[in-house]
């Protein structure tokens, strides 16, 4: 059974509900990128990375394979395909004792998912700057 901090994660990525994610972000919340070399900060980016990757990412062949749940802290392998090319990744997620979200790494592979992904991503990023 997923602790109380990743089964809203779960709970989440189910509903979609985007009051939701940005409930969960800290204010000060860390989004690692596998596309964007520097850490953006803050709640406002983070939230539009993460938003983005659920449009992108989140279809009906995502699915979460392996978890290492810690409580505070927690690593989830997932995969997806999208355009015919194989996704495998990892979602690393830290919160803080208020339950909210202080640090997001994504790491995707192989090489040509990388490429396409940073594809789409700019382009969800840049329609949701636009909205």
């Amino acid at each position: 059974m997923a602790s109380p901090n990743l089964q809203r994660w779960y709970d989440h990525m189910q509903s979609h509900d985007h009051q939701e994610l940005r409930d969960m972000l800290a204010d000060d919340v860390v989004f690692h990128s596998p596309v964007v070399h520097t850490p953006q900060r803050g709640k406002e980016i983070t939230f539009q990375y993460l938003a983005s990757a659920e449009k992108v990412l989140g279809g009906e062949d995502f699915v979460y394979v392996r978890e290492f749940d810690l409580g505070d802290r927690a690593v989830l392998e997932f995969e997806t395909k999208i355009d015919g090319i194989y996704i495998d990744g990892i979602d690393m997620i830290s919160w803080n004792e208020a339950g909210q979200i202080t640090d997001f790494k994504v790491m995707v592979r192989p090489l040509q998912a990388i490429n396409m992904l940073h594809a789409k991503m700019k382009e969800m990023l840049e329609r949701l700057k636009a909205q």
